[in-house]
């Protein structure tokens, strides 16, 4: 059925980034390589041999991630009890990450997850997220997360935009009405 008014020659559609563009395709790569490298060992070493390297894997990285997150608790029940803000992580966000995927099914991740186990690699990948995550701070324009929350107030669901002001009153002063009943705001 047509309306009879014309389309744009062009929609302006909102371009996709690199991450949203080339994730799927990382995933199912890293999908087959896992599956073929399970297939390899299975010839190699048997199929039994394979099913107790993932459940030791998963095993592991089970108790990798309750020993990080106890650990982590830890540090924050000595925090509080010293009054203080607990240290910067600490190293068990990485430690978590590692156990969850040691927990992943595959020879490829259960490799990854042991690499983050190690001090050094963790004190690498730390350095490596800060130094990522500042320069995306800094390159990010002044003010657009405080302008995206503002505009999150002000425009309701159906469209109508909410036009107010706020008056702020810290106490009564000189001059100020009582604080009994109040006339309704709308009738």
């Amino acid at each position: 059925m047509t309306t009879g008014a014309q389309t744009p020659p062009y929609t302006d559609r909102p371009r996709r980034s690199r991450l949203g563009r080339y994730l799927p395709l990382g995933v199912a790569v890293w999908l087959v390589l896992e599956i073929w490298l399970l297939t390899v060992v299975a010839g190699a070493a048997g199929g039994m041999t394979v099913f107790l390297l993932l459940v030791a894997g998963f095993v592991a990285g089970a108790v990798v991630i309750k020993r990080a997150g106890r650990r982590a608790f830890r540090s924050l029940n000595e925090a509080i009890q010293r009054g203080g803000s607990p240290e910067r992580g600490g190293g068990n966000g990485l430690m978590m990450l590692g156990g969850l995927l040691l927990m992943i099914p595959g020879l490829v991740s259960d490799a990854l997850g042991l690499l983050l186990l190690l001090p050094p690699v963790q004190k690498a990948v730390s350095r490596l997220a800060e130094r990522t995550l500042d320069r995306r701070l800094r390159g990010a324009a002044p003010g657009t997360l405080g302008n995206a929350f503002q505009q999150a107030r002000m425009h309701r669901p159906d469209g109508k935009v909410v036009q107010g002001e706020v008056i702020r009153s810290d106490g009564p002063g000189p001059g100020d009405e009582p604080t009994g009943e109040r006339p309704p705001l709308m009738r």
